[in-house]
């Protein structure tokens, strides 16, 4: 499973996204807002969640926010912290 399909997954079922699956996520749908409606509170629980199942940390909100555009962005913080 992909880094990109396991977000999609987690989104769905850890962030209680009704109605919606993750194969109809759209990878650079934004996550926020008019995109897949999380708000700041989901937020905070998909930065736990980035830690417990990829090992990342998101410090900040200044690395937290460029991460948390899309999956895609998401995705791609992931690997680039992976990397390290």
């Amino acid at each position: 499973m992909s880094i990109k399909e396991k977000l999609k997954k987690i989104l769905v079922e850890e962030l209680n996204l009704e109605d919606m699956t993750p194969e109809e996520i759209v990878d650079d749908a934004p996550l926020f807002g008019d995109g897949l409606g999380l708000d700041s509170l989901d937020a905070v629980e998909l930065v736990v969640l980035v830690q417990k199942h990829f090992g990342v940390e998101i410090k900040d909100m200044d690395e937290g926010r460029p991460a948390l555009q899309s999956v895609n962005s998401l995705a791609a913080f992931i690997e680039a912290k992976s990397a390290t």
